[in-house]
């Protein structure tokens, strides 16, 4: 046995193959339904011994050191990819690594998703170092850097593997789940694939003379009325939205033992118009995503944020833009640096005539990444007021942080008692967080009606993406959101959130069940501004006029996924073995959705990048 051991030390091939196969089985456990099983030793080892025949065919001095770098980049790659599933959903890629920058600005969230167990696979790094650079075991880690394999034994043995690692990528590369590519793939080998398939496999861009609105109408399968309703309802109004942070609609009326976590929220959505079937359309860039598709009636690209993308280079149309031109000022609120998530750019792109950030707010009573709520409001509708008050009407956009992940609000901050089985978690972090911006909320409320603007604007209310992510939840969680929702939590509660319409004219319905989506707010208030939308090309629906709807997904779910009127539809390897889940209860159920509608969702994504990469650059970046 210690002579099997020896041998095993003595040939760092096997060693470090044996090392890294338990961290991919980490990494299988985390992402995988089914966890690590034996299809992953032929799927994730060839990966290895490719390249570690490159090291020790290429090296013969400081062979160890080069295995041990191999090691440590392998590592990074199988954490990066447990620690991206934990909060997105899926499978994290070079382009996702691009945003590392990011993850030092929101160090907390970032930190808050290790489990303990996933730094097991960093503890061979600490051991290896320990002992590589003490005197006495540098003689020994030479003496095994030293032992040579055959080159015919290397040659035969890498050709193996590349054959494998051939035969587990091609089979499976035209899957449209990404899960479910890399899991049939081997996770190295889809990180590689998707790299030679992006250098490779560029989308093809449809000529923008083809995209028009009657084009997008007809693809979504959508007839727009003769005579539309509610038209200018709210004509010569100001138009105030409110992007409230990582508020999912679930909150609305939910109560723990007798109290209301979100008691404003409740009545604002009581005494105005509800939308209790609409979802979110953000993508990689959660928030700054969620201001792009509601102030440009566009989808956010496939592999990175809006904001980071060459959309950022073009003059897109917006709403700021559609609204400036019938004599409106606009203006955008956060207590963020505007160089976050590269705003700036963006509120260039949509044609904002000025942005308000943490240069105005400063950084008392800090929260999260940026002053509180209760500060963004209190100095934010004084600025409002003073806009009302002149001669033309204004559109603002206001944007909360407080309840940002992880949702760790200062204990002062905390305004309701939890059950004690809520204390430690994620989930009670995120009631508390959204229980005190709801208290917040109510603090802009009263001041927005004091002010005379609750009388004098159309406002809208919704969340910008999902705060409780499914894949970051315990067992003990997903059983107390199952004990309020009464129902298992799932992907319909994830990306179902709230948008509440308050419109001065009263003349509005109190409850839209239809599927909306934040792509169809601004279809939705120009109507109600009697803005016309006739010269703009724009992807959504006004949902106070449509009759159905189809609003593909982007990032947080496999390629292909979208929702409708009665599901939402998950991708499988293509459309037939996908899934089905009903908006009303979250089960799966046959004939939620069709082939068509899954060929119009790709289509629609296609013809919104192609139009959009087509624009021409603004002057100022040519």
């Amino acid at each position: 046995m210690k002579k099997s051991f020896n041998s095993i030390l003595n040939r760092p091939i096997l060693l470090f193959s044996f090392v890294l196969l338990l961290k991919s089985a980490v990494a299988w456990f985390v992402v995988f339904s089914d966890g690590p099983n034996w299809s992953m030793v032929f799927t994730e080892i060839p990966f290895f011994i490719i390249v570690f025949s490159l090291i020790e065919w290429l090296s013969s001095k400081r062979k160890i050191l080069y295995y041990m770098i191999a090691n440590l980049f392998i590592t990074i790659i199988y954490f990066s990819v447990l620690m991206y599933y934990k909060y997105y959903g899926v499978i994290a890629t070079y382009h996702a690594l691009q945003q590392a920058d990011k993850v030092t600005k929101v160090g907390e969230s970032t930190y808050s998703l290790i489990t303990p167990y996933y730094l097991f696979i960093f503890v061979d790094i600490v051991f290896f170092l320990f002992f590589m650079f003490r005197p006495k075991y540098i003689a020994k880690w030479k003496e095994r850097g030293a032992y040579r394999i055959s080159r015919p034994v290397l040659l035969t043995v890498a050709a193996v593997s590349l054959a494998l690692c051939f035969f587990n990528i091609w089979p499976n590369h035209a899957s449209m789940n990404e899960i479910k590519k890399a899991e049939s793939m081997g996770i190295l080998n889809y990180e590689v694939y998707t790299l030679f398939a992006d250098s490779t496999e560029k989308e093809e861009l449809i000529d923008s003379k083809e995209i028009t609105q009657q084009a997008v109408d007809t693809v979504k399968g959508v007839q727009p009325p003769q005579q539309l309703k509610y038209t200018g309802a709210d004509k010569g109004k100001n138009l105030i939205i409110v992007q409230m942070e990582s508020f999912q609609n679930f909150l609305i009326g939910l109560t723990i033992d007798g109290q209301e976590i979100t008691p404003n929220i409740n009545k604002l959505a009581h005494s105005n118009t509800y939308f209790n079937n609409f979802y979110t359309n953000a993508g990689q860039g959660t928030t700054s995503d969620a201001e792009f598709v509601v102030n440009s009636s566009f989808y956010v690209p496939k592999n990175e944020p809006a904001t980071s993308s060459p959309y950022m280079k073009k003059s897109v149309p917006s709403l700021p833009k559609l609204l400036s031109a019938n004599g409106y000022y606009t203006a955008t609120f956060h207590t963020n640096s505007v160089e976050f998530w590269n705003r700036k750019a963006l509120y260039q792109a949509v044609g904002f005539d000025k942005y308000y950030d943490q240069s105005f707010y400063g950084d008392d009573d800090h929260i999260a990444f940026g002053s509180s709520d209760e500060v963004l409001f209190a100095k934010t509708v004084p600025e409002l007021a003073a806009l009302d008050a002149k001669d033309q009407p204004f559109y603002a956009m206001v944007i909360s942080m407080s309840a940002h992940h992880p949702f760790r609000i200062p204990e002062e901050k905390f305004k309701m008692k939890l059950p004690e089985r809520f204390e430690g978690t994620l989930l009670g972090d995120y009631i508390q967080a959204q229980n005190y911006a709801d208290y917040a909320m109510g603090q802009f409320l009263e001041e927005l009606k004091a002010s005379g603007l609750w009388d004098d604007s159309l406002i809208v209310f919704y969340g910008d993406h999902q705060g409780v992510p499914m894949y970051t939840l315990g067992e003990d969680e997903k059983a107390l959101l199952q004990e309020m929702l009464g129902h298992e939590y799932g992907y319909t509660d994830m990306f179902n959130i709230p948008f509440i319409v308050h419109s001065p004219s009263g003349v509005l319905p109190a409850v839209v069940d239809r599927t909306g989506g934040q792509i169809d707010i601004l279809p939705t208030v120009s109507n109600l501004l009697g803005v016309p939308l006739q010269n703009q090309l724009h992807f959504g629906e006004d949902l106070l006029n449509s009759a159905s709807n189809l609003i593909p997904f982007r990032h947080f779910l496999p390629t292909g996924s979208f929702v409708n009127n009665t599901s939402i539809y998950l991708t499988g390897n293509d459309y037939e073995d996908g899934s089905n889940y009903s908006l009303n209860d979250n089960s799966v159920i046959q004939g939620g959705s069709t082939e068509a509608q899954f060929e119009a969702a790709e289509r629609l994504l296609n013809m919104s990048n192609s139009y959009l990469l087509q624009l021409p650059d603004r002057p100022d970046q040519q």
